[in-house]
C-alpha cells in the first residue's frame, strides 16, 4: 500500500487523512466533518483496503453515496488505491444503470460494494445482495443523503448489516439531523472536524447587489465581464436551473443544466461537455453538484444565495483548488441583505460588495468554448478504447494530437472532445472511415 501511495504521488496526508485514518485503522466508529475535495475518500479507503480479508469472498465493506457521480468517483479512487493488491473485487450499484448486469456482477461476489441508497435497497429486497457479512459501513456525504430524503432507505439498509460493525460517517456539514443519525447507527463514535483544513486564501469573493427582476441580466453582465472558460452557477431549485440554462442558450451562451430529474445518459453527456471544455457554463443545484470531481474551475456564481452560510462556503470552495486562484461571485437583491450578513458572521469577515458599474464587457469576439464534443455510437461493449480513437484521428485523419481533448467511453456511446477548428475534419473521418475495422455513426453534440 505504501509503495502504491508513493507511485500515486501521495507525499503528505491532508488534515482529514491524518485525523481520520488512525481511527479507521483502529476499527472505531467515526464522525468526520470535511468538505468535498479534502481527501476523505483516501482517508476511509486506505483503512478499508488495509482491513479486508482477501480470502473471504463475501461483502465486507459497504459505501453509501448520494449520487451516481460520487459513487463512480469513489469506486475509481478505491481501484487506484488497490491497484497493487491482487484479487480485490469491487462492484458499483447505482440507479440509472441497467439492473441485470449488476445482478450478474453480484453473483461473482465482491469484497466492496459502493452505491446509492435506492439501488442498494432494491438489490436487498430482491435478494440479490446480502449484507450480513459487512464489517465496515461508510456513509459518504451523509448530509446530502438526508437532504435528498434517503433516511428511510439508509435505515433499512443499515438494518440489514450486522450490529457489530464499524460505521464511518462523513459529512460536509453537521446539522442536528446528522447528530441524530449518529446516535441511531453508531457506537461511541470519535469526532474529527477539519472543515477549514484548506482555507480559501486563493479565492477572490465579490458580491453584486441588483434591483429585483434583474437577476439574469446581472448574471450576463458578470459572464461578459469575467468571461470564464468554466463556470459553475448555483441555483436553489431544479426548475430554475432549466429555465436559466434555456434563457442563456437562447442568447448564445454555451450553458447546460444539471439536476436530479435528468436521466442518467443526459447527466453523463452534460458532465462530459462541461469537463472537456465544450460547454462553458454548468447550472446546478447543491445536491446535483455535490461529489462532482471538477478540476480547473475558473469561477463559481451564486445566482441565488444559499439558505445556509455553511453551504455558501462549500459552494465557494469549488474554485481555487490545487493551488490555483479562484473567483466566486454572489448575486443578491436588497431584501436578501440578511443572508449576506449571515455569511459575513459565519466567515468572520466583511464581504466585498462592488457596484454593478464595475462590470464592463470585454471587447473579445466570442464566448464560444475552444472545444467541440463529438459522439460515436459505440463504446465499451464494442471494445472501443481511447487509444483506438486517438489513433484514428491522428494517424488516419492527420489531426494533431494537441487538438484532441478528453475521450470519455461509456457502454454504448463515446464522447470525443476536439478543438473547434478540427471538428469538421474529425467528424468527416468518423463518418467515412473505420475504427478497428468497423464504421460507427458520429455526430456533433449541441
Amino acid at each position: 500500500m505504501l509503495a502504491n501511495l508513493e507511485s500515486l504521488g501521495y507525499a503528505h496526508m491532508t488534515l482529514i487523512q491524518a485525523e481520520a485514518l488512525p481511527v479507521v485503522l483502529q476499527g472505531k466508529d467515526l464522525i468526520a466533518k470535511a468538505r468535498t475535495g479534502s481527501g476523505k475518500t483516501a482517508a476511509f479507503g486506505i483503512g478499508l483496503l488495509t482491513r479486508l480479508n482477501l480470502e473471504d469472498y463475501h461483502a465486507q465493506a459497504l459505501i453509501l453515496c448520494p449520487t451516481r457521480e460520487l459513487a463512480d468517483q469513489v469506486g475509481k479512487e478505491l481501484r487506484r488505491l488497490a491497484r497493487m493488491t491482487p484479487n480485490i473485487k469491487l462492484v458499483t450499484l447505482c440507479g440509472g444503470a441497467p439492473y441485470g448486469p449488476q445482478v450478474t456482477s453480484l453473483q461473482h461476489h465482491a469484497h466492496i460494494v459502493v452505491g446509492t441508497p435506492g439501488r442498494i435497497l432494491k438489490h436487498i429486497n430482491k435478494g440479490t445482495l446480502q449484507l450480513d457479512t459487512i464489517r465496515m459501513l461508510v456513509l459518504d456525504e451523509a448530509d446530502r443523503m438526508l437532504d435528498m430524503g434517503f433516511y428511510d432507505d439508509m435505515a433499512a439498509i443499515i438494518a440489514s448489516t450486522p450490529s457489530q460493525r464499524q460505521t464511518l460517517l462523513f459529512s460536509a456539514t453537521y446539522p442536528d439531523t446528522i447528530k441524530q443519525m449518529s446516535a441511531n447507527f453508531q457506537q461511541e463514535p470519535l469526532e474529527v472536524s477539519v472543515s477549514d483544513d484548506e482555507p480559501h486564501v486563493d479565492i477572490k469573493q465579490v458580491f453584486y447587489e441588483f434591483d429585483k427582476g434583474e437577476r439574469s441580466k446581472t448574471l450576463k453582465a458578470v459572464l461578459n465581464h469575467y468571461r470564464p472558460e468554466s463556470c459553475l452557477v448555483f441555483c436553489n431549485m431544479k426548475q430554475q436551473c432549466d429555465e436559466l440554462a434555456t434563457e442563456l442558450r437562447n442568447q448564445g451562451y454555451y450553458a447546460r443544466a444539471l439536476h436530479g430529474d435528468l436521466e442518467q445518459k443526459d447527466r453523463d453527456r452534460v458532465l462530459v461537455q462541461f469537463t472537456n471544455k465544450s460547454t462553458a457554463i454548468l447550472i446546478a443545484t447543491d445536491v446535483a453538484a455535490r461529489g462532482l470531481d471538477i478540476k480547473d474551475l475558473d469561477m463559481v456564481v451564486n445566482y441565488q444565495l444559499a439558505h445556509d452560510p455553511e453551504i455558501h462556503v462549500h459552494r465557494v470552495g469549488r474554485t481555487g483548488r490545487a493551488g490555483q486562484q479562484g473567483l466566486a461571485i454572489s448575486l443578491f437583491i436588497p431584501a436578501e441583505a440578511q443572508k449576506v450578513t449571515a455569511i459575513e458572521d459565519y466567515q468572520d469577515q466583511r464581504v466585498n460588495i462592488e457596484p454593478l458599474s464595475t462590470l464592463v464587457e470585454k471587447k473579445i469576439a466570442s464566448l464560444k468554448p475552444a472545444m467541440v464534443t463529438l459522439s460515436l455510437h459505440g463504446g465499451r461493449k464494442d471494445k472501443l478504447r481511447p487509444g483506438d480513437i486517438l489513433g484514428a484521428l491522428t494517424k488516419d485523419a492527420g489531426i494533431p494530437g494537441k487538438q484532441i481533448g478528453k475521450i470519455n467511453i461509456f457502454d454504448t456511446v463515446t464522447y470525443v472532445a476536439v478543438e473547434r477548428s478540427a471538428a469538421r475534419a474529425a467528424l468527416e473521418h468518423f463518418s467515412d472511415g473505420k475504427i478497428k475495422g468497423r464504421k460507427f455513426r458520429a455526430r456533433k453534440v449541441n
